[in-house]
Protein backbone atom coordinates (compact mmCIF):
# COMPACT_ATOMS: atom_id res chain seq x y z
CA UNK A 1 0.00 0.00 0.00
CA UNK A 2 1.09 3.96 -1.16
CA UNK A 3 1.91 5.64 2.03
CA UNK A 4 0.36 9.07 1.86
CA UNK A 5 3.50 11.89 1.87
CA UNK A 6 3.34 13.80 5.62
CA UNK A 7 2.80 17.52 4.44
CA UNK A 8 6.21 18.33 5.67
CA UNK A 9 7.44 15.84 3.29
CA UNK A 10 5.54 17.45 -0.04
CA UNK A 11 6.29 20.63 1.33
CA UNK A 12 10.30 20.03 1.18
CA UNK A 13 10.07 18.29 -2.34
CA UNK A 14 8.21 21.56 -3.65
CA UNK A 15 10.76 23.83 -1.91
CA UNK A 16 13.44 21.73 -3.67
CA UNK A 17 12.10 21.63 -7.10
CA UNK A 18 11.87 25.37 -6.86
CA UNK A 19 15.24 25.90 -5.75
CA UNK A 20 16.92 28.19 -8.35
CA UNK A 21 20.19 25.96 -7.42
CA UNK A 22 18.44 22.92 -7.77
CA UNK A 23 17.31 24.00 -11.45
CA UNK A 24 20.54 25.79 -12.77
CA UNK A 25 22.76 22.40 -11.36
CA UNK A 26 20.69 19.95 -13.87
CA UNK A 27 20.69 23.04 -16.79
CA UNK A 28 24.71 22.51 -16.39
CA UNK A 29 24.91 18.61 -15.32
CA UNK A 30 25.90 18.76 -11.43
CA UNK A 31 24.94 16.25 -9.81
CA UNK A 32 23.95 18.51 -6.94
CA UNK A 33 23.09 22.07 -5.91
CA UNK A 34 25.88 21.50 -3.52
CA UNK A 35 28.24 22.48 -6.20
CA UNK A 36 27.38 25.94 -6.08
CA UNK A 37 28.50 26.29 -2.20
CA UNK A 38 31.93 25.25 -3.81
CA UNK A 39 31.84 27.43 -6.34
CA UNK A 40 31.08 30.67 -4.59
CA UNK A 41 33.96 29.94 -2.02
CA UNK A 42 36.55 28.40 -4.70
CA UNK A 43 35.78 32.28 -7.07
CA UNK A 44 36.17 34.11 -3.21
CA UNK A 45 39.45 32.29 -2.18
CA UNK A 46 40.77 30.59 -5.25
CA UNK A 47 41.49 27.19 -2.74
CA UNK A 48 41.64 24.87 -5.47
CA UNK A 49 44.46 25.29 -8.55
CA UNK A 50 46.24 22.77 -11.10
CA UNK A 51 48.38 19.63 -10.03
CA UNK A 52 47.02 19.86 -6.17
CA UNK A 53 46.02 16.92 -4.46
CA UNK A 54 42.62 17.10 -2.97
CA UNK A 55 41.12 14.56 -0.46
CA UNK A 56 37.16 15.37 -0.57
CA UNK A 57 35.41 13.73 2.51
CA UNK A 58 30.95 13.54 2.61
CA UNK A 59 31.77 13.33 -1.65
CA UNK A 60 28.65 12.02 -3.03
CA UNK A 61 26.49 12.15 -4.90
CA UNK A 62 29.69 13.90 -5.86
CA UNK A 63 28.98 17.67 -7.16
CA UNK A 64 32.09 18.34 -5.20
CA UNK A 65 34.47 16.50 -6.69
CA UNK A 66 32.86 16.75 -10.26
CA UNK A 67 33.31 20.49 -10.17
CA UNK A 68 37.05 20.21 -8.30
CA UNK A 69 38.51 17.97 -11.11
CA UNK A 70 38.91 19.82 -13.72
CA UNK A 71 40.80 22.78 -11.56
CA UNK A 72 43.14 20.40 -11.03
CA UNK A 73 44.47 19.69 -13.78
CA UNK A 74 46.35 16.36 -15.53
CA UNK A 75 48.93 16.51 -12.74
CA UNK A 76 46.39 17.27 -10.06
CA UNK A 77 45.36 14.21 -7.79
CA UNK A 78 41.81 13.86 -5.88
CA UNK A 79 40.23 11.20 -3.47
CA UNK A 80 36.95 10.80 -2.78
CA UNK A 81 35.37 9.49 0.08
CA UNK A 82 31.59 8.85 1.41
CA UNK A 83 29.03 6.09 3.47
CA UNK A 84 27.36 6.27 0.31
CA UNK A 85 28.80 5.07 -3.00
CA UNK A 86 28.36 6.95 -6.00
CA UNK A 87 28.56 7.16 -9.81
CA UNK A 88 32.68 7.24 -10.67
CA UNK A 89 33.84 10.80 -11.62
CA UNK A 90 36.77 10.64 -14.64
CA UNK A 91 40.67 10.74 -12.57
CA UNK A 92 38.79 10.75 -9.26
CA UNK A 93 39.68 7.77 -6.98
CA UNK A 94 36.37 7.11 -5.12
CA UNK A 95 36.25 5.23 -1.44
CA UNK A 96 33.04 3.91 -0.19
CA UNK A 97 32.91 3.48 3.68
CA UNK A 98 32.21 5.03 6.72
CA UNK A 99 35.18 7.64 8.04
CA UNK A 100 34.11 7.28 11.72
CA UNK A 101 35.43 3.74 11.26
CA UNK A 102 39.46 3.01 11.61
CA UNK A 103 39.70 0.29 8.43
CA UNK A 104 37.70 2.99 6.21
CA UNK A 105 40.26 5.49 7.39
CA UNK A 106 43.53 3.58 7.09
CA UNK A 107 41.77 2.42 3.46
CA UNK A 108 41.91 6.49 2.27
CA UNK A 109 45.22 6.73 4.03
CA UNK A 110 46.81 3.87 2.02
CA UNK A 111 45.22 5.27 -1.54
CA UNK A 112 46.97 8.59 -0.53
CA UNK A 113 50.27 7.11 0.57
CA UNK A 114 53.60 9.24 1.84
CA UNK A 115 52.28 12.03 -0.46
CA UNK A 116 51.36 14.92 1.79
CA UNK A 117 47.84 16.88 0.64
CA UNK A 118 47.35 20.80 -0.76
CA UNK A 119 43.69 20.90 0.58
CA UNK A 120 40.95 18.85 2.50
CA UNK A 121 37.53 19.13 1.78
CA UNK A 122 34.62 17.94 4.00
CA UNK A 123 31.21 18.68 2.86
CA UNK A 124 30.80 15.50 5.89
CA UNK A 125 26.99 15.76 8.02
CA UNK A 126 25.71 13.19 10.05
CA UNK A 127 22.12 11.58 9.74
CA UNK A 128 19.39 13.71 11.01
CA UNK A 129 17.81 11.92 13.82
CA UNK A 130 15.26 15.53 14.45
CA UNK A 131 17.16 15.20 18.09
CA UNK A 132 18.93 18.71 18.37
CA UNK A 133 21.43 18.17 20.46
CA UNK A 134 22.40 14.53 19.25
CA UNK A 135 22.66 16.18 15.70
CA UNK A 136 25.11 18.62 16.49
CA UNK A 137 27.30 16.89 18.32
CA UNK A 138 27.82 14.17 15.50
CA UNK A 139 28.31 17.41 13.20
CA UNK A 140 31.18 18.22 15.19
CA UNK A 141 32.71 15.06 15.64
CA UNK A 142 32.67 14.60 11.85
CA UNK A 143 34.21 18.44 11.41
CA UNK A 144 36.80 16.57 14.49
CA UNK A 145 37.64 13.84 12.44
CA UNK A 146 38.59 15.99 9.06
CA UNK A 147 40.80 18.38 11.28
CA UNK A 148 42.52 15.53 12.56
CA UNK A 149 42.77 13.94 9.14
CA UNK A 150 44.40 17.48 7.55
CA UNK A 151 46.49 17.78 10.18
CA UNK A 152 47.98 14.43 9.80
CA UNK A 153 48.18 14.45 6.11
CA UNK A 154 48.34 18.20 4.96
CA UNK A 155 50.93 19.97 3.27
CA UNK A 156 52.53 23.27 5.09
CA UNK A 157 50.39 25.77 4.72
CA UNK A 158 47.88 23.64 3.31
CA UNK A 159 44.24 24.46 3.40
CA UNK A 160 40.83 22.88 5.21
CA UNK A 161 37.68 23.63 4.05
CA UNK A 162 34.72 21.79 6.37
CA UNK A 163 31.13 22.36 6.64
CA UNK A 164 29.92 23.28 10.27
CA UNK A 165 26.56 23.97 11.86
CA UNK A 166 26.50 26.84 14.74
CA UNK A 167 25.60 25.44 17.93
CA UNK A 168 27.13 23.75 21.06
CA UNK A 169 30.45 22.94 20.22
CA UNK A 170 31.33 25.33 17.63
CA UNK A 171 33.07 28.16 18.83
CA UNK A 172 35.53 25.40 20.59
CA UNK A 173 35.93 23.60 17.08
CA UNK A 174 36.56 27.21 15.60
CA UNK A 175 39.46 27.65 18.76
CA UNK A 176 41.06 23.83 17.57
CA UNK A 177 41.31 25.42 14.11
CA UNK A 178 42.97 28.57 15.20
CA UNK A 179 45.29 26.89 16.85
CA UNK A 180 47.10 25.01 13.72
CA UNK A 181 46.20 27.35 10.76
CA UNK A 182 47.40 30.80 10.60
CA UNK A 183 43.52 31.86 9.49
CA UNK A 184 40.09 30.75 9.74
CA UNK A 185 37.33 32.30 7.78
CA UNK A 186 33.82 31.70 7.99
CA UNK A 187 31.77 31.44 5.09
CA UNK A 188 28.19 31.68 4.12
CA UNK A 189 27.71 30.53 0.44
CA UNK A 190 24.42 31.97 -0.71
CA UNK A 191 23.73 28.45 -1.89
CA UNK A 192 23.39 27.49 1.86
CA UNK A 193 19.97 28.05 2.69
CA UNK A 194 19.28 31.13 5.01
CA UNK A 195 17.22 29.62 7.66
CA UNK A 196 20.28 26.66 8.16
CA UNK A 197 22.81 27.22 10.64
CA UNK A 198 25.05 25.54 7.68
CA UNK A 199 28.71 27.53 7.29
CA UNK A 200 31.76 26.77 6.19
CA UNK A 201 35.17 27.34 7.68
CA UNK A 202 38.27 27.95 5.57
CA UNK A 203 40.99 27.66 7.36
CA UNK A 204 44.10 28.29 5.53
CA UNK A 205 48.01 28.32 5.96
CA UNK A 206 48.54 25.33 7.93
CA UNK A 207 51.07 24.94 10.51
CA UNK A 208 53.07 21.87 10.20
CA UNK A 209 54.93 20.49 13.32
Amino acid sequence: MTQKRRPSSARWIAEHEADPYVQEARRLGYRSRAVFKLKEIQERDKILRPGQIVVDLGAAPGGWSQYARPLLGAKGQLFALDILPFEPIPAVDIIVGDFRQDAVLHQLEAKVGDQLVDVVLSDMAPNISGIDAADQAGSVYLCELALEFAKAHLKPRGSLLVKAFQGEGFDAYLRSMREVFETVTIRKPRASRPRSSEVYLLARNFRAV
